[in-house]
């Protein structure tokens, strides 16, 4: 491109800055899709960790009880329920890595959800 019959100092540069950046914005985009995964985790734990603390406080064993939250969420999330007289309580945690990247540290995701546990009906 001529200015005024002279090359312009700027041809290229632009090209020559794109490609320079170009590695950091694919980490830029790396790193948010890794975030979107953890937060699309983080709310199948709420969710599981909801409904397994109403099963949990209607009564049902606490074996199916973490059967049915591990199926909602992830076969390697650590489930802890505890069940009193008054309260019963979840907690499920996953370790999310990015499917790309396996050597990369986890992401330690976790949900806590609380019932007040039911009153058992006695029957004559």
């Amino acid at each position: 491109m001529t200015v005024g019959g002279r090359r312009s100092a700027s041809r290229g540069s632009v090209t020559a800055e794109t490609a320079a950046m170009l590695p950091a914005l694919m980490v830029v985009l790396a790193a948010a899709l890794w975030a979107v995964q953890a937060v699309g985790v983080q709310l199948e734990c709420v969710d599981a960790a909801r409904a397994a603390a109403r099963a949990a406080a209607r009564g049902e064993p606490l074996s199916q009880v973490r059967d049915r939250a591990r199926s909602a969420t992830h076969a390697d999330a650590r489930i802890t329920v505890s069940r009193d007289v008054d309260l019963t309580k979840v907690q499920i945690t996953v370790e999310v890595r990015p499917a790309w990247g396996g050597s990369l540290p986890a992401v330690q995701v976790s949900a806590t959800a609380t019932a007040d546990t039911e009153p058992r009906l006695s029957v004559p």
